[in-house]
């Protein structure tokens, strides 16, 4: 017998999420669950105000899991040094549930890097349970460049060449100055709405608007970000 159980690190944006959609489905393919439904929940979805409460939202959250995989964002919080937080009833609950079914439910849990660390030391139940790790890099800036490409593309839009000259630059002053918790994908997807919106604003005035002006993010549009700083 193997422990499927996993522990994805990272910054947020770095696709944590989609990989452990798909693992589901390969792992119902492979018959390592008889279902293969992903359930994600965070703190929220496990821990209850009151105390009792904890346990029975937890299990009822496990029993939709069994059979699959039940996915933990932020795993990290479960584990608090208060007396009166029932986090930690909510990882003894989900460690007697991987026991009980471990022929049949899978969990994985995300967080940032140094936190799940800190999580995973605060109980000896899960060292010896979570043993396998994936950590999700942060994107180079060509990476964020091709995702922002992608995300235009798939909503029928084009950069033009003044424009993608100044993504390349952003995304290089963006990953050389990045913060700690940086966002990856979701950095470049609030970019993406933003230079949208600058679009709509650009064009709102013309009482003509031909497909290919709708369809073109020029480099006008990108300097919505110059303009905030």
């Amino acid at each position: 017998d193997m422990s499927f159980h996993l522990v994805f690190t990272g910054n947020p944006g770095t696709g944590k999420t989609t990989i452990a959609r798909i693992l589901a489905k390969i792992y119902k393919q492979l018959g390592l669950v008889s279902k293969g439904q992903f359930i994600e929940v965070d703190r929220s979805g496990l821990v209850d105000h009151f105390a009792g409460g904890t346990a029975l939202k937890t299990t009822n959250v496990i029993n939709r899991a069994i059979g699959g995989i039940l996915f933990i964002d932020e795993a990290y919080s479960l584990a608090s040094n208060s007396e009166n937080d029932y986090g930690r009833e909510a990882i003894d609950t989900i460690l007697k549930a991987m026991e009980d079914n471990r022929d049949d439910f899978i969990v994985i849990v995300a967080g940032y890097t140094e936190l799940m660390d800190r999580f995973l030391h605060s109980n000896p139940g899960l060292e010896s349970r979570f043993n396998k790790f994936l950590e999700f890099r942060d994107y180079t800036a060509e990476e964020l460049y091709d995702i922002f490409i992608l995300m235009a593309d798939e909503a029928n839009l084009w950069v033009d060449k003044a424009g993608c000259k100044y993504l390349e630059e952003y995304f290089d002053r963006l990953v050389e100055n990045k913060p700690a918790n940086f966002a990856n994908g979701r950095a470049v997807r609030n970019l993406l709405e933003e230079v949208l919106t600058a679009q709509a604003n650009r064009l709102a005035p013309q009482k003509e608007i031909t497909d290919e002006e709708l369809n073109t993010l020029t480099f006008e549009d990108f300097l919505v970000d110059e303009n905030e700083d």
